[in-house]
């Protein structure tokens, strides 16, 4: 039998992990802007260290207040992320589609846009943004062979000692894609997340992507 044909085939007691850090950067515009207009935000999907998405992800949907002219958009390509400019705080849910061989699934996820800093000193400044980010981690469990072949080597993903006897066709390039994080504008305001005390928070709960039903 050809390997080819066994490519859908399931790897068990295996785990892909996927480190995610999903978040917004809002900056105050200053006075001489319209009450309406007093923040310019971005809001972003990106790798735990800020590495391209898009080897595991298909596309992101961020679902915006509704008081935004389209206020459902959708990102297929990385960076995945969006910008806007408004005056008031909501939440933004997020929908993480993931490509074919990852099983068609998706997650959900909900972020808190913050335009204002939770300990006012003085006052606001332009300069200074207000950063809110969440870590977590997407788990694939015993992926098909054809996606673990695919992102074994890739560093945006953690893929663990593969079971004795397993062989896998050589990866692709595991250069960063196009649409790293990793020289992006805002960049510098990204926070740094501990693996080792992110992996102790997320050893209790850990996110599952679900099947689209």
């Amino acid at each position: 039998m050809g390997y080819g044909k066994n490519l859908s085939r399931r790897v068990k007691d295996v785990e892909i992990s996927v480190p995610i850090v999903y978040g917004t950067i809002a900056f105050w515009l200053g006075r001489k802007v319209t009450e309406s207009q007093s923040h310019r935000w971005t809001i972003y999907v990106r790798g735990g260290t800020n590495e391209d998405l898009s080897v595991v992800v298909k596309r992101v949907v961020f679902q915006l207040h509704p008081s935004f002219n389209n206020p459902i958009r959708v990102v297929d390509s990385p960076p995945f992320e969006l910008s806007e400019c408004g005056w008031g705080e909501f939440e933004i849910a997020i929908s993480l589609y993931f490509h074919s061989d990852a099983g068609d699934r998706k997650l959900d996820v909900f972020h808190h846009l913050k335009l204002y800093p939770l300990e006012q000193n003085g006052p606001q400044s332009t300069k200074k943004p207000v950063v809110m980010e969440t870590y977590d981690e997407v788990v694939f469990p015993d992926p098909s062979e054809q996606f673990l072949a695919r992102v074994q080597n890739h560093p945006a993903v953690v893929v663990p000692r593969l079971p004795a006897g397993l062989e896998l066709p050589s990866s692709a390039s595991t250069e960063e894609r196009r649409g790293s994080m990793k020289d992006h504008p805002l960049g510098h305001w990204f926070m740094n997340f501990s693996e080792a005390d992110e992996l102790l928070k997320l050893a209790a709960a850990r996110q599952q992507v679900v099947a689209i039903i």
